[in-house]
């Protein structure tokens, strides 16, 4: 776990899954904050799925987003519309899905860089793009859209805010680091 901190001590399995579950709990509650808008609801979600990857790493990040899914997969209701299960069947399937992808690629790419702010920006960047590749594609299955409706629809929409989650999780993902060293 948090291969993107120096390795100074080792984290026990204990610590580990406790950071894990912190990531989960966040994503659910960002779920909470909801701009709803069709067909899918803008929330601050993709702010806590980059920054999981940001701070605990490729591998515990998109194991926290792992566990996020499977709560919604036991149907509680931790989505953003409060559906549990349903919400694979729903225009949101595909974002909810690229969390984890997104979670290890973020981590993936800053765990192999020398994490200046911009690296730490263009890894969360690339995550956002993981999950537009799986919401777009699903949006446009699920719904029957047209390619160019579900990205008018599911994307265009969500770039500037994206681009700006992007932004605040680069600048607050040392701060997290910091916060998991200083409490372990």
């Amino acid at each position: 776990m948090l291969r993107t901190l120096p390795q100074t001590r080792d984290f026990s399995l204990a610590y580990r899954l406790a950071a894990v579950v912190a990531f989960t709990f966040l994503t659910a509650i960002s779920a909470r904050i909801t701009i709803p808008v069709e067909p899918v609801p803008i929330t601050l979600q993709v702010l806590i799925v980059v920054l999981s990857g940001l701070v605990l790493g490729a591998r515990d990040g998109a194991l926290s987003q792992l566990l996020y899914i499977s709560l919604i997969a036991l149907n509680l209701p931790v989505d953003a519309r409060m559906v549990g299960a349903a919400a694979f069947f729903s225009p949101t399937a595909g974002y909810l899905l690229g969390f984890v992808p997104a979670a290890f690629v973020t981590g993936w790419l800053i765990e192999r860089s020398n994490r200046r702010a911009v690296q730490r920006w263009l890894a969360a960047v690339v995550g956002i793009l993981v999950i537009y590749t799986f919401g777009y594609t699903l949006l446009k299955l699920n719904t029957g859209l047209a390619w160019d409706a579900a990205w008018t629809a599911g994307v265009a929409p969500f770039i500037a805010l994206d681009l700006g989650k992007a932004l605040i999780a680069a600048a607050v993902a040392e701060s997290g680091r910091a916060f998991f060293l200083r409490n372990s």
